[in-house]
């Protein structure tokens, strides 16, 4: 793959793009092309003096909203390196991933800042309100001064305005370091997956080149997967910014209902989602017409009828002009997929991690296969880990450009994550067929994906859990697209203390709420169960988790 610098493809679609629409606020603020290059040169100048080097980090943790894009914008055009993190961790999570980082300056939401501490992130020279790009807190009297002269500054440094001609960002390298994202964990043991210029370009070559349909300058994009996650970031930002989209962020909470009345309003050219949502309208609105219809269905014509009308009314519903529907982040459920199959709705499913940032697999939606994720995008590899990689599952592994560097200060967890003869290695497991599309068989790792994309580490759940009175141990599994922790209480010592076996399990089902508290939303324990004896182990103590999977 020949390499071309990101921030240079940034520098070109905004000087070509100047007077077009960048960034919406939904029902907000729209910034277009020139303010975002304003406020991005602000802030550069605001880095600049406050001593921010190529190189050093810069912290982001907001929902989703245009001056997210400003700043991301402004880190990564400077030679800074962006750390995006996502807001619904805890405030203890974000303060050690603050510090973890090495952040230098950090972006914040300012609701979330109520519940933070510049003390608790020492490290930080300065602390941004996310919305108004005002300081919250600088380190030293002089940095508030830089911002608050900041106009003055800008005005004598550009007498005759800021144009297209002013706009010169930092030209990148292939290796060099990009992105820190860390993996939605759910402690401060989150990895950081550190991100290479050439793995953001693979990315964006893909999408600018090979992806069908080619968008354009006239496209619009709804916005509604957390940017802090690279499947939002790349595909619902950082792509359209480099061919001048439109981007429209969904700054609330992206409800089933929020989402389609943004797909009437703006009419989006494609549309990226998790597989959550197909399968939500797919329960609620499309199953109970073929219910109803069921006899209907048998009849060859009446079939065809119902199933086009059913495809029409689909299509409307998601704004009518989209070319595409591409899935990703999680397992989509086969009776609905199959039913989108059935129906020849353009849909397809594409396969990815963090660490390859993130596309590995694709197919457009009239090349997919059933039940598959696509083939893997120019200049990625895959191979199986298997005696027969068409029969018989094994691990995926990947090499290319768009793998990642290593985990951020992880030594280890780096070394584990490579074969001897440097693939990495995903934790997934499937086969490849005679064509190279790519099927999934599940993950070799315990590490468990939500309905909504997000990644849940049951270890951390566990230790949350293990934290309360008489629990020995517990395991987090997965079911019916729910957790449910299973628990080993202390019986024993229960009847020392003169507590019967019922009231120790209704005391630890009490205690659900105050579990749920300490984790984020998108990892909350469905329901509790008790185990009359303690868990299977290994020789070393460790649980035998695959004795406890459930579908």
């Amino acid at each position: 793959m020949e390499f071309k610098s990101v921030n240079k493809l940034l520098e070109e679609s905004f000087k070509k793009n100047w007077d077009r629409p960048a960034l919406s606020n939904y029902h907000g603020v729209t910034l277009t092309y020139e303010t975002v290059a304003k406020r991005i040169k602000h802030l550069h100048i605001t880095f600049e003096k406050c001593g921010l080097q190529k190189g050093d980090k810069v912290a982001i943790c907001s929902r989703n909203q245009a001056n997210w894009g400003v700043c991301f914008l402004a880190a990564l055009t400077y030679g800074a390196v962006p750390v995006p993190i996502l807001h619904e961790f805890k405030p203890g999570n974000i303060h050690y991933l603050v510090n973890h980082s090495e952040a230098k300056v950090f972006f914040v939401d300012e609701v979330l800042w109520e519940s933070l501490s510049e003390a608790e992130m020492p490290g930080l020279y300065v602390i941004v309100q996310m919305n108004t790009l005002k300081y919250l807190y600088s380190r030293a009297e002089n940095l508030q001064d830089i911002r608050d002269n900041l106009p003055e500054t800008f005005a004598a440094l550009y007498p005759n305005g800021f144009t297209p001609d002013d706009i010169s960002y930092y030209e990148d390298s292939p290796e060099e370091l990009a992105v820190i994202n860390y993996t939605s964990g759910t402690s401060g043991f989150s990895k950081g997956v550190m991100i290479p210029y050439r793995a953001l370009y693979a990315n964006i070559r893909f999408a600018r080149e090979d992806a069908e349909p080619q968008m354009t300058a006239d496209s619009e994009m709804v916005s509604m997967l957390p940017t802090a996650h690279m499947y939002g970031m790349m595909f619902e930002f950082l792509f359209e910014m480099t061919i001048g989209a439109h981007v429209h962020f969904l700054t609330r909470v992206p409800s089933p209902k929020v989402i389609m009345n943004a797909f009437q309003e703006i009419r989006p050219d494609v549309i990226i989602a998790v597989p959550l949502i197909m399968e939500k309208v797919y329960k609620s609105q499309l199953k109970p017409i073929v219910d109803r219809n069921n006899t209907f269905l048998k009849i060859p014509l009446v079939n065809q009828f119902i199933l086009k009308k059913i495809r029409n009314g689909l299509i409307e519903a998601f704004g009518g002009r989209f070319e595409e529907v591409i899935l990703g982040g999680a397992a989509f459920n086969p009776e609905v997929e199959r039913f989108m199959k059935r129906i020849n709705f353009p849909l397809t499913v594409g396969y990815g991690m963090t660490e390859c940032a993130p596309i590995i697999t694709y197919a457009k939606w009239y090349k997919s296969k059933l039940y598959s994720c696509g083939k893997p995008i120019a200049g990625c590899q895959i191979r199986i880990d298997s005696d027969d990689e068409r029969t018989i599952p094994g691990e995926i592994q990947i090499k290319g450009d768009n793998v990642f560097l290593g985990y951020f200060k992880n030594e280890k967890a780096t070394r584990e994550a490579f074969t001897e003869d440097g693939w990495f290695r995903t934790g997934d497991m499937g086969v490849i067929d005679e064509d190279g599309y790519l099927f999934l068989r599940g993950r070799s790792k315990c590490m468990i994906l939500s309905a909504n994309g997000q990644n849940i580490y049951p270890e951390e759940l566990e230790a949350v859990i293990n934290n309360i009175s008489y629990v020995v141990d517990s395991l987090v599994v997965e079911e019916d697209g729910g957790l449910t922790a299973l628990i080993y209480p202390d019986y024993h010592q229960a009847d020392l203390d003169g507590m019967t076996r019922l009231e120790l399990e209704k005391r630890l089902q009490d205690a659900l709420p105050e579990i749920n508290k300490e984790i984020p939303n998108y990892a909350k324990i469905r329901k509790i169960e008790f185990m009359p004896e303690d868990f299977e182990r290994t020789p070393k103590k460790s649980i035998k988790r695959y004795l406890y999977q459930r579908s």
